[in-house]
């Protein structure tokens, strides 16, 4: 069992976020464009400075855990970003 970990958040993040994650431990990510309405209102991925990225990680638990703790103490309290987690079966987990 793996841990799917998603990032959504400000695409001006995008570059120092990577090399958190990296520096964290994750071996790999895939990036998208997101767009959506929540608290902070309407973003449209379009827009340069209104752009979100969702940025998805499989990883184990403890790196899971590692990286939101590490998020959360970086960027909530100054950036519009959501972390979720869930379990996930991965096909090839030696992958991750």
């Amino acid at each position: 069992m793996r841990k799917l970990l998603t990032i959504v958040c400000e695409a001006a993040l995008e570059t120092t976020l990577l090399s958190d994650l990296e520096s964290l431990g994750a071996r790999g990510y895939t990036v998208t464009d997101a767009r959506g309405k929540g608290r902070r209102g309407r973003r449209d991925a379009t827009w340069g400075p209104h752009a979100n990225i969702r940025v998805e990680v499989l990883c184990n638990a403890q790196i899971a855990s590692a990286i939101c703790e590490a998020l959360r103490e970086r960027y909530y309290d100054n950036y519009s970003m959501v972390l979720f987690v869930a379990d996930v079966e991965v096909l090839r987990p030696e992958k991750f």
